[in-house]
C-alpha cells in the first residue's frame, strides 16, 4: 500500500474561521487586527494495487469563476494552478481519474467534495449524517447564503453508488474509516496501517491544525456540535496513542510544508 499526499492548492480566510476567538478584543484593547491565513487543500490517494482510493476531492477548479457564490469566494478564496488540479496531481502518481475505484469524502463542504464529476464509476463513501444534512440544506431554498459551506452543484453529481456510512468500518484490509462528528454532523477520517511506516490518521476538519489539536484542544471557528467536536479530537488522540500513529492536520500550512507530496509517498 502506498499513500500519496496531493497538493490541490490552498484557500485563504480569517483565522477566526479556523480557531474560535483567535483574535478577540479586550477592555484594554477593544480593537484588534485579525489574521488572514493560508489553508492548504489536501487530497489523499491510497494505492492498493487494483484498488485505488481517493480521500477527499478538494475544490472545484471553477470555484472562483462563478461555481461558488460570491460570498464564499470572498470568505474562502481558492488559489490553484493548473498543475494543482486533481487530475494532474493524480498524474504525478501515474494514476488517471478512471483508475479510481473508491472515493471517500470526509464531509460535503466546498473544499472537500469538489471534482466528484471526474469519478463517475467509483463507489462513493460519505458520512450519512452530513450527507443528509447537506442535501436538506441546499434544497430548502435556492438562496446560497443559507447553504453554509455546501455547494448545491457538488451534491447534484451523478455517481455510480453512494454508500452512507454511520459507524466506524473497515474499508479494505489495512484501511479503516473512523467517524469524527462535530465540525459537521458526520465526518470520515481514514486510518491506514502501513507495513513500513506504521499508522497514518487523516482526521481532516476534525483537526484543522496542530493548534486545534493541542493539548489543550481548541474549538474551531465553525462548529455544528461542540461537544461532539471535542470527543472526536479525543478519539483521534486515543488512536494516535494506541497505534503510535502520525496524525495529518488538514489545513495547517506549516505542517503541510513538511509532509511528503506526490510523487513521493508513504508505504
Amino acid at each position: 500500500m502506498k499513500v500519496y499526499i496531493l497538493n490541490t492548492g490552498y484557500l485563504e480566510t480569517d483565522k477566526n474561521n479556523v480557531v474560535a476567538g483567535a483574535t478577540i478584543g479586550t477592555k484594554s484593547k477593544p480593537i484588534v487586527e485579525n489574521k488572514w491565513i493560508k489553508l492548504p487543500v489536501m487530497v489523499v490517494l491510497i494505492d492498493c494495487g487494483e484498488e485505488k482510493i481517493l480521500y477527499d476531492l478538494g475544490s472545484n477548479p471553477e470555484a472562483m469563476n462563478g461555481y461558488w457564490p460570491e460570498h464564499l469566494q470572498e470568505i474562502y478564496p481558492l488559489y490553484q494552478t493548473t498543475e494543482q488540479r486533481i487530475e494532474n496531481q493524480l498524474g504525478l502518481c501515474q494514476v488517471k481519474p478512471e483508475d479510481i475505484t473508491k472515493v471517500v469524502i470526509s464531509h460535503m463542504h466546498l473544499d472537500h467534495a469538489g471534482n466528484l464529476n471526474l469519478f463517475p464509476e467509483a463507489d462513493v463513501y460519505v458520512p450519512k449524517a452530513d450527507f443528509m444534512f447537506a442535501q436538506s440544506l441546499v434544497r430548502l431554498n435556492k438562496n446560497p447564503l443559507t447553504h453554509g459551506g455546501y455547494i448545491k452543484a457538488d451534491l447534484e453529481v451523478d455517481v455510480k453508488q453512494y454508500h452512507l456510512v454511520e459507524e466506524d468500518m473497515e474499508l479494505l484490509p489495512g484501511i479503516d474509516l473512523i467517524n469524527l462528528p462535530g465540525h459537521t454532523p458526520g465526518m470520515l477520517g481514514p486510518e491506514t496501517h502501513l507495513d513500513k511506516e506504521g499508522t497514518l490518521i487523516f482526521p481532516q476538519d476534525c483537526v484543522y491544525s496542530s493548534e486545534i489539536y493541542g493539548p489543550p484542544a481548541k474549538a474551531s471557528g465553525l462548529l455544528y456540535d461542540s461537544l461532539s467536536f471535542f470527543k472526536s479530537i479525543q478519539k483521534v488522540r486515543d488512536l494516535e496513542k494506541k497505534y503510535e500513529a502520525k496524525v495529518f492536520f488538514a489545513h495547517d500550512d506549516e505542517f503541510f510544508q513538511g509532509v511528503r507530496k506526490a510523487p513521493e509517498f508513504y508505504s
